[in-house]
């Protein structure tokens, strides 16, 4: 059997992968992606490479495959998938190898059942995972869709997603941004590795400007993203917004920061992220603190980026990863 890594397909068939960090609007643009026509409708995150890897570890190892599949089966993941249980676990686990075989096993059946040539992900952590999903799947493409980080925040912290040490509980949001950043940063580090399999573009200019954007990503993409389509098909949060702010009488999902950040919060929270919303391009208007208080910012800043990078580390490259992996996989 050739191996899945060392087949070339036409880039218009290539599984695209809709990536950021949470809250950023990947959901609405993966439902728009859905909506086009062309892709295979699974409407969940796969997980594959943030917990199912970390979770069963080595795949080339059968017994971890069977693992695998056997939580799998019990999950969401498998029921929206449509396919048959017998069918596909006897493929994983006779043929899977690799966390990328997994994926591409799971979701080429899929787009065959349904009749279409391609897919697409969109699992917000794997932004953390491009070098090892280009890997296994050297045809991916990326797409990472960036928003304002105070408006990330703001939802991560409704959300209570992200958890600050106890004795930074008033600082919530603010360590939601950092975690913002950091997931940012990091994937557009190794995004820009991939040169011309990787694209950028703001959720702000995609609510404002639809058409003009999904244009530029179908060019990126090479598939046809007709405006008109996506809104008359409605797959999702194109229809049904996937927001935190559900309740709010005017949704509009661009800059709701500016009347919604605590006033006392924001000059602290844009001089920690501020050179990132800045380079961005967003406007920051924090100004310079005492020396004091920036040497306490700055700790602060290193403090969590050194904590996530910790976990993603041991996750990834230590056994560990398997024991913090264990309790993760209820909600599936």
């Amino acid at each position: 059997m050739e191996p899945l890594q060392s087949r070339n397909i036409l880039r218009s068939k290539a599984p695209v992968f809709v990536l950021g960090s949470p809250r950023s609007g990947t959901t609405l643009l993966y439902h728009m992606l859905l909506s086009a026509g062309g892709f295979a409708v699974y409407r969940t995150e796969s997980n594959v490479f943030n917990l199912l890897v970390p979770r069963f570890g080595d795949l080339r190892r059968r017994k971890n495959r069977q693992q695998l599949m056997k939580v799998w089966l019990r999950s969401k993941l498998y029921t929206r998938s449509g396919l048959d249980s017998q069918q596909i676990e006897q493929k994983i686990v006779e043929e899977c190898r690799t966390g990328g075989d997994f994926l591409k096993m799971v979701m080429d059946e899929i787009a065959h059942k349904q009749g279409v040539e391609r897919w697409a992900d969109c699992t917000p952590e794997h932004l953390l995972y491009l070098q090892q999903i280009k890997t296994a799947l050297p045809d991916a493409l990326v797409v990472h869709i960036l928003r304002d980080g105070r408006d990330v925040a703001l939802s991560l912290e409704k959300q209570g997603w992200i958890r600050p040490y106890p004795w930074d509980r008033d600082k919530a949001l603010s360590v939601a941004g950092l975690y913002w950043a950091w997931m940012v940063n990091i994937g557009r580090r190794d995004g820009q590795r991939l040169c011309n399999d990787y694209m950028e573009l703001h959720f702000e200019d995609l609510i404002a400007e639809p058409r003009a954007t999904l244009a530029r990503i179908g060019q990126f993409i090479e598939h046809d993203l007709n405006y008109d389509r996506i809104r008359e098909t409605g797959i999702g949060s194109v229809s049904d917004p996937n927001t935190s702010f559900k309740s709010e009488a005017n949704f509009n999902p661009s800059g709701r920061w500016r009347a919604q950040f605590p006033l006392d919060q924001l000059p602290d929270f844009e001089r920690l992220v501020g050179a990132t919303l800045r380079l961005l391009g967003y406007p920051v208007e924090a100004r310079d603190s005492s020396v004091s208080h920036a040497f306490t910012l700055e700790a602060m800043r290193l403090r969590y980026q050194a904590l996530y990078s910790a976990k993603l580390w041991a996750k990834a490259k230590t056994p560990l990863g398997r024991l913090f992996m264990s309790g993760d996989l209820s909600w599936l």
